[in-house]
């Protein structure tokens, strides 16, 4: 009787039992658990490898279009060979973005057979999430803070001097600052974890408010290459933006 209970949990005893099992437990031994990271690592590299040379092959297309929000400024080749170190990093950096769907496949399939019934709920959503969350920062970063930021440069010297650029101090700019949003846009993820495994409360996290400000604008002001003002402040607020909304799930989950 007590194994049909298992199977199909009746009473809230026999549901949270039911829910804090391990469905594929198996006993594998450290050398084992290395052995299959060592693996999954393998074919993630072989994946960002294959997509920085599928991207490296369209490269140009990929730099002008992360030229767009300089607004027409020059850009100079200060060193031979410059512009090919440039264009092997924005195709590794574009072969990460592109292969990172099997890179998450690779961690999930890592990750899985270690989790219950109930955390393997929450890994869908988490999942989901955050890759949403993760392009919406790239997103952000592209429309609203390179353009923010590399106006404010131009306009602050423009009468000053003639605007031309480095192409390679330029896309290091552009890469660090949209990865690194889109990096920060994980927050509201992080919180519903948290939320869900019972770690911190919705009412925990609202009373810290006063810290998450001041947490912001380091944030801010770290996350960001360069040192004006109006970018640190425009991702400080979609950073607290973000973080109070993951208040609202957290809140909405009943956590």
């Amino acid at each position: 009787m007590s194994s049909t209970n298992l199977e199909t949990p009746n009473t809230e005893t026999d549901q949270d039992a039911y829910l804090d099992e391990l469905p594929d437990e198996v006993e594998m031994s450290l050398f084992d658990h290395l052995e299959e990271l060592r693996m999954r690592i393998f074919y993630a590299l072989i994946a960002v490898a294959v997509g920085a040379i599928g991207c490296f092959i369209f490269v140009k297309p990929i730099v002008q279009l992360l030229e767009v929000p300089a607004q027409g400024v020059k850009f100079l080749q200060l060193a031979p060979g410059e512009f090919f170190f440039v264009s092997i990093k924005v195709a590794g950096y574009t072969g990460i973005l592109v292969s990172s769907p099997f890179i998450l496949y690779q961690i999930i399939q890592f990750v899985l057979p270690g989790l219950t019934r109930r955390e393997r709920r929450l890994l869908g959503p988490v999942v989901f999430g955050s890759s949403i969350l993760f392009f919406a920062g790239l997103g952000f970063a592209y429309i609203a803070l390179i353009p923010a930021a590399l106006n404010f440069f131009i306009n602050y010297g423009g009468d000053v001097v003639e605007q031309a650029w480095s192409i390679d101090r330029y896309f290091e700019f552009v890469l660090l600052l949209m990865f690194s949003t889109g990096l920060a846009f994980q927050i509201p993820i992080i919180q519903l974890i948290l939320g869900f495994l019972g770690i911190v409360s919705a009412k925990q996290m609202l009373a810290g408010w006063r810290l998450v400000v001041l947490g912001a604008v380091v944030m801010g002001a770290v996350l960001t290459p360069s040192t004006d003002p109006l970018t640190q402040s425009l991702l400080a607020g979609a950073v607290l933006g973000l973080y109070f909304s993951g208040i609202g799930l957290v809140k909405l989950i009943g956590k």
